[in-house]
């Protein structure tokens, strides 16, 4: 292959790290491998990327009941008691001393929700009376409210890495790197994991949606919450889509040559198929993110006309759209849940903003047969306690963090539909029934995607790794 402008023959000498590289072809090498074929499957040892390229759709590991994911995470940690898990006796309890206190705490009480509930649905899922739309029976029975997760930090950024990554440290594969890992995407003119935020960044920013060892390829697509969503979708006036085309060649070539000196250099492989996907992505994105053509029926189902609802309706419909044209991954983070104090005024704020296009995703999927293969997950990175403290003689009507007890609600993509599975105590300090870790919440969606956590790993740092950090075990009861 030679360029019209670089066609110098590749003639530089060896150096110390091309040396070391090169070993991977010795006779050495070929003994390893075939002593690792002896203690691994063979698909574990193929290249991820197919001649296709790296994001080109692959067969799943198992049956697969879900194609795609679309995540709606709640930053901050919505109370379980004020949402979806009620507590009687903690309204009894209401600014009574709390029992939880450890010795030398500052003064606790409890804290009863401040909102209503009822069983809404043929189900009778529990719901505060704050949710509206979801209260719906043909969204509500869609849902499976699991309440048996248990976090391991208290901390936002932590929990939010290790919700998100699986590591608290944030340095690890996303979900959606994982997914889009082991299953490629539908589209290849689409990004394959695509993220949208509010104007703040989720605490610990893009490290929430990181390809973290993975190659670059994996990492989520923000897509920003104003103005045109992806910038540059448009050449420059005066680049016709032939100049682009052909100024995009010529810069392959020469990557590429660099890429044929350079193996052990997998970045480089990353950004040449970013700089492809950012061209093919010029001719589909248009289309997708123009919200204008969908009919002014589905505008108002999202609340996109009301200012209250409109920003989290306009991201759930693009959600859909983007599931609907081949996105294997989307994830939307909406803030503003950390309630320590205002407990009333923030949860209502929050839950009427989030309501409208929660149940117009679900009714819309449904209408579409689209929710059976579309797993949705409404989650946080922990949940609440049931008590707080009282500063300067005030009762401040909020909740701290609490790892130990969560909700999160499941729809679609073969979770068991209108029912409740797990419990937290009376109180709702502790899970007490159906209690996992977050690794086992992450095998179980990896399982319902078709994906094996014990095989779907990578070799990094001398070892082969996983979503799970060290395996876990399947939540069967969440599985219809």
């Amino acid at each position: 292959m030679k360029s019209p402008i670089c066609s110098r023959p590749l003639s530089t000498p060896t150096t110390r790290r091309d040396f070391l590289c090169g070993l991977t072809a010795s006779l050495g090498s070929l003994a390893m491998t075939s002593m690792l074929a002896k203690d691994y499957p063979s698909s574990l040892l193929k290249a991820s990327a197919t001649e296709q390229g790296p994001l080109w759709p692959k067969e799943p590991m198992l049956p697969a009941k879900a194609k795609s994911v679309i995540m709606l995470f709640m930053e901050g940690a919505p109370g379980h008691m004020d949402t979806f898990d009620p507590k009687p006796e903690l309204q009894r309890l209401h600014k009574q001393e709390s029992t939880l206190a450890k010795e030398g705490d500052p003064f606790k009480f409890f804290v009863g929700s401040p909102f209503g509930s009822r069983k809404v649905g043929q189900s009778g899922l529990d719901m505060c009376d704050q949710w509206q739309y979801i209260a719906d029976p043909e969204v509500a029975d869609e849902f499976c409210n699991y309440r048996g997760c248990q976090a391991e930090s208290v901390n936002h950024p932590e929990a939010l890495y290790h919700m998100n990554t699986g590591s608290r440290l944030g340095s690890d594969p996303a979900l959606g790197a994982w997914t889009t890992y082991g299953l490629g995407s539908m589209n290849q003119n689409l990004p394959g994991y695509v993220v949208m935020t509010e104007l703040a960044m989720p605490q610990g920013g893009a490290g929430n949606w990181s390809n973290g060892f993975l190659p670059a390829h994996y990492q989520g697509t923000r897509l920003r919450p104003e103005g045109s969503p992806i910038l540059d979708l448009k050449s420059q006036p005066n680049k016709t889509r032939d100049h682009q085309r052909r100024a995009l060649d010529e810069l392959a070539f020469l990557n590429q040559r660099h890429a044929d000196r350079h193996p052990e250099h997998k970045d480089l492989a990353a950004r040449m198929e970013s700089y492809e996907l950012a061209y093919r992505m010029q001719t589909e994105v248009p289309d997708v993110i123009d919200l204008k053509s969908e009919p002014e029926y589905i505008r108002e189902m999202y609340g996109m006309n009301d200012k209250e609802t409109a920003v989290f309706g306009r991201q759930c419909l693009m959600a859909r759209r983007l599931v609907e044209e081949g996105t294997r991954f989307v994830q939307i983070f909406t803030g503003g849940w950390d309630s320590h104090d205002y407990l009333e005024e923030g949860h209502s704020s929050r839950i009427r903003s989030v309501d409208r296009g929660m149940a117009a995703l679900i009714k819309d999927l449904k209408q579409r047969g689209m929710l059976d293969e579309t797993l949705v997950i409404w989650t946080g990175e922990f949940g609440r306690t049931p008590d707080n403290n009282k500063r300067g003689g005030v009762y401040s009507l909020g909740r701290d963090h609490n790892a130990e007890a969560m909700t999160m609600m499941l729809a679609g993509g073969g979770v068991k539909k209108g029912t409740i599975v797990g419990a937290t105590d009376e109180l709702g300090k502790s899970a007490v029934d159906v209690v996992h870790p977050i690794r086992d919440l992450h095998v179980t969606l990896l399982h319902l995607l078709g994906l094996d956590d014990n095989k779907l790993t990578y070799l990094h740092g001398g070892r082969y790794k996983q979503m799970s950090q060290f395996g876990g075990q399947l939540i069967r009861e969440l599985i219809a």
